[in-house]
């Protein structure tokens, strides 16, 4: 099943982080979120609202440019934070554990393009590029799921 793309604007950075913290409470293990665009487009921005939202305990969320991966436990499970930007092959991804962290965690994964045949098909991506001042950000997915889950995102575009 295929959906049609939606495209939500965010003018500002607080309505890139309100759809990051909307979106996270609706998370649940097993979920994979591809973050695609530009170096500097708000990929981070939006997935440090996002885990933000759901910590158990308020923590600083830093960017895992360096250290590819940073784990957090949440209310709703463990969540893998990862930037794949200096990943050059899909086998260093499977070193990383990530392939099972698809399996048993949330997952947020900034620069996907570098999964290549580990891309999971039941992922919701969010493409997210500079428009005008702020961001606009395209979701697609082709699992089901998602449309239910992402109504209350639609709601507050």
């Amino acid at each position: 099943m295929t959906t049609t793309p939606f495209t939500l604007n965010w003018p500002t950075d607080d309505d890139t982080a309100y759809a990051g913290a909307s979106l996270g409470p609706l998370l649940r293990p097993g979920d994979v979120i591809l973050l695609e665009g530009d170096v500097g487009a708000g990929k981070t921005h939006f997935a440090r609202a996002l885990i933000q939202s759901v910590l158990l305990t308020a923590e600083d969320v830093p960017s895992p440019t360096f250290t590819l991966v940073q784990v957090y436990e949440t209310r709703n499970g463990p969540l893998w934070h990862t930037d794949l930007y200096r990943v050059s092959a899909d086998t260093e991804v499977d070193e990383l554990g990530l392939t099972d962290a698809f399996e048993d965690a949330i997952c947020l994964v900034e620069w996907p393009d570098r999964l290549g045949p580990l891309t999971p098909a039941n992922a919701l991506t969010i493409a997210i590029e500079a428009k005008d001042e702020g961001r606009e950000a395209t979701l697609t997915w082709t699992d089901s799921r998602w449309a239910d889950r992402l109504e209350s995102l639609v709601a507050h575009a």
